[in-house]
């Protein structure tokens, strides 16, 4: 395949890396020239344009499938609408327009758009249910990733992502210091959130469709802080109750809100596709983080 991947930032470049070695010729694009040379280090081709800005779009090359990974970097429902809803829109109205039109496009979400279900399962069939305006203008770009790509003759997928973790992402410090709020972590390993996406292009699987992209065990964060604390051989941190979190009054409206939410993600559907984790769990995730500490 011709892949080209929209984004190409932390889950974008191992992506990149993955259908590279796989014989895939791969454009990732960042929206400036800071960045490129990570790009062309992946042994992808780099390439600059900006998602918000359609006239810089005309750079995208003809392509069989795009990954639409782009970031927001973290700021709020207005920055998110900018790169998620019309970002994502322009790039497939881009496409759409050409003569030699993508066959499919995977847009990377978030499983925050499932919303509080005070602990218990959701998968694929849980009715979405965003609880804060950011994960509100997630759930309208998968709206935009399926239904207006069909309208350009694009098939579209949605990968939803749980919380990404790997190099340079551990924040094993933030769980072993603590204080540590209780509820459930849904995690994947930045490998395997990559190796997902290769996984549904190469296998040709979920068109028209969402898929959880989630390790095989959602963790309680106390058991998973206190795991962490045993293997890296310091004392259990201190734990803390959502309650007592809100009652201190340090926490903004939305961090409550988040803080609120409590789910535990199942990857059943991903499992039966038939993809295998490099990482099915935070034990195995983490014990090259866990191994650089003791190494300190």
């Amino acid at each position: 395949m011709h892949v080209t991947i929209v984004g190409c930032g932390y889950v974008g470049l191992e992506l990149a890396r993955q259908l590279v070695a796989d014989g895939h010729s791969v454009v990732g694009v960042r929206r400036s020239d800071v960045g490129l040379d990570a790009v062309a280090d992946t042994g992808a081709e780099a390439v600059a344009a900006d998602a918000t800005d359609p006239e810089s779009l005309t750079a995208l090359p003809d392509t069989d499938a795009v990954v639409f990974a782009a970031s927001s970097g973290g700021r709020g429902a207005d920055a998110a609408r900018a790169v998620y809803v019309e970002g994502l829109r322009n790039v497939i109205r881009e496409y759409g327009e050409r003569t030699a039109t993508p066959d499919r496009i995977v847009y990377t979400s978030s499983t925050g758009v499932h919303g509080d279900h005070d602990g218990d399962w959701v998968d694929e069939s849980t009715p979405l249910d965003p609880t804060t305006d950011k994960t509100r203008v997630l759930a309208e770009a998968e709206r935009v990733a399926v239904e207006e790509a069909s309208d350009a003759g694009i098939d579209g997928t949605v990968a939803r992502f749980a919380g990404l973790y790997g190099p340079d992402r551990y924040r094993l410090t933030r769980y072993i210091e603590g204080p540590v709020t209780e509820g459930y972590l849904n995690m994947v390993h930045r490998d395997d959130a990559a190796g997902a996406v290769r996984f549904l292009l190469e296998a040709d699987h979920a068109r028209g469709d969402a898929v959880l992209v989630v390790d095989d065990e959602p963790v309680d964060k106390w058991v998973f802080a206190d795991w962490l604390a045993d293997e890296c051989g310091v004392d259990r941190p201190e734990k803390r109750t959502t309650a007592e979190r809100i009652a201190a009054g340090d926490l903004s409206e939305a961090a409550e809100r988040r803080l609120r939410t409590s789910k535990r993600c199942s990857n059943a559907r991903l499992r039966e596709l038939g993809y295998e984790f490099r990482f099915p769990t935070y034990r195995e995730g983490y014990r090259a983080a866990i191994d650089a500490f003791l190494a300190e």
